[in-house]
């Protein structure tokens, strides 16, 4: 990360989805420490039991607001407190996500459709509930910026993805529906950034993870970003310098998304065709 250029100096936020020091929200809030900014942390209290978030809120001065994004009531109540707390905030990153089918590596075709709707909730409409009580709280404030991580998956299958391409889709049609409707009320802008596969907790828990990131990785001609790069970038969205982008889907892959097949990846899978064929 650089030395900061005090972009977000003197705004107010929130941030969802910290988990331990390797996961992107964590990196983003870091970033938008260094950059002048304030905020609170939130994540579900199992989550706050298994993460390391106590080390975080030390490390930035935020306040640790525990709260189950799958709940009208904990989100309401979060955002009254937040409301209490700096009067309105000036951005918000959702970065939950979870499925349950994932990790009990039930294949797509045989979605326990029960854990399904828990994949939905967490990892999309989420975001929904996030924007519809932070609108009726009144906690945006005018030209706030609203940013959800998302994935390619979203647009393409990665089989191993599961349930998560649909919920990423999901979600990325919420920020567009959502920010239609609140850029003209207030001019809050929404907008999903699709990160490449990044080495995170959430990450190593996706079955051949490993190669999907190698895979990426020799596609994409600057080849995948890293946590705190996606942190950058983050800023930058959250920032004034931004104040028209809104409604899209922004991919921070290193080019990946409008890559064809790299010379690297053709020799690879020639060698290997080759040998083979001894």
């Amino acid at each position: 990360m650089s030395d900061g250029y005090g972009l977000l100096k003197g705004k107010k936020g929130i941030i969802f989805g910290a988990l331990d020091e390797r996961s992107i929200a964590w990196r983003i809030a870091l970033a938008c420490k260094r950059e002048g900014a304030e905020f609170v942390l939130s994540n579900a209290p199992i989550a706050l039991r298994l993460g390391a978030l106590n080390a975080l809120s030390e490390e930035t001065g935020a306040e640790i607001i525990p709260c189950d994004a799958s709940s009208d009531e904990e989100m309401a109540e979060l955002m009254d407190k937040v409301k209490e707390k700096f009067g309105g905030v000036d951005f918000i990153l959702h970065a939950i996500g979870m499925s349950p089918n994932i990790r009990k590596e039930v294949d797509y075709k045989e979605l326990n459709y029960s854990w399904y709707q828990k994949t939905l909730d967490i990892s999309a409409i989420s975001l929904h509930r996030v924007l519809k009580f932070a609108d009726e709280k009144d906690v945006l404030n005018d030209e706030a910026s609203v940013v959800a991580l998302s994935y390619i998956g979203a647009q393409r299958i990665f089989r191993k993805y599961s349930d998560m391409n649909d919920a990423k889709a999901l979600l990325e049609s919420i920020a567009r529906n959502f920010g239609y409707n609140l850029a003209l009320k207030k001019g809050v802008r929404v907008n999903t950034v699709s990160q490449a596969p990044t080495r995170t907790s959430a990450g190593s828990g996706i079955d051949d993870f490993d190669g999907m990131y190698v895979f990426a990785e020799k596609i994409a001609p600057l080849g995948n970003p890293s946590a705190d790069e996606c942190a950058d970038y983050c800023v930058t969205l959250f920032s004034d310098l931004t104040k028209k982008v809104t409604m899209q889907n922004l991919y921070h892959d290193g080019g990946f998304v409008t890559s064809g097949v790299s010379q690297e990846l053709i020799d690879d899978i020639t060698e290997l065709y080759l040998k083979d064929k001894k």
